[in-house]
């Protein structure tokens, strides 16, 4: 499955305000959103996987592939695409040898020697960060910047999506360390048009 890393959306409906939640998604699908996280932290597993079908669907009218984000057994009931973990879930090869190497494995770090570890243990791509400081505490770990980035981004031959307080200001500074893609929560989310906010984004990273 060949993946565009592009614009790389995580979900938080607690920074969607009074927006609906899929209605939102859809405009930043709409907007050019190239891959899709199911991120939820403060819902039941009821919730998580009733969303992830709403999810999934949505995504697959517009032809993105789904991720869910930490739990592997909603990644096993939604039959989502891929499944991404971090340095606290479930190490990487009991995760790959579970979901199989058709779906899409992704692994979040913060140094080379994580980046390096995740590359060897089967990750198809690393979500590095956070690059600079966000409002959406995606990690308590203290900010990798553009230095980090790049570090990370030199050690490995496998994808690598940068995260972290990313946008249209520091976007351009972010894709001069040979990234793969962005990851953004908040710069898409809490924008009051979704659609409009993906557009500007994807046609910065592609400028």
């Amino acid at each position: 499955m060949a993946i565009d890393y592009s614009l790389y959306l995580l979900t938080d409906r607690s920074l969607i305000g009074s927006k609906d939640f899929l209605s939102s998604v859809r405009g930043a699908l709409a907007g050019g959103v190239t891959l899709l996280q199911i991120r939820e932290k403060a819902v039941s597993t009821r919730d998580f996987y009733s969303a992830g079908l709403q999810l999934k669907r949505l995504a697959a009218e517009f032809g993105v592939p789904l991720i869910v984000n930490d739990r592997l057994d909603l990644a096993l009931a939604l039959d989502a695409d891929g499944l991404h973990i971090g340095q606290d879930d479930l190490p990487l090869d009991a995760a790959q040898r579970i979901i199989g190497k058709d779906k899409i494995l992704g692994y979040s770090v913060s140094t080379v020697e994580e980046a390096v570890y995740g590359e060897r243990m089967g990750a198809d791509y690393l979500g590095a960060g956070p690059v600079f400081p966000s409002g959406s505490k995606i990690d308590a770990v203290p900010p990798i910047g553009l230095r980090g980035l790049k570090a990370i981004r030199q050690s490995v031959k496998i994808p690598v999506v940068g995260i972290g307080g990313i946008g249209p200001a520091n976007l351009a500074e972010v894709k001069k360390c040979g990234v793969d893609g962005i990851a953004v929560i908040s710069g898409i989310l809490c924008r009051e048009d979704t659609e409009c906010a993906a557009k500007e984004l994807l046609e910065l990273w592609r400028g």
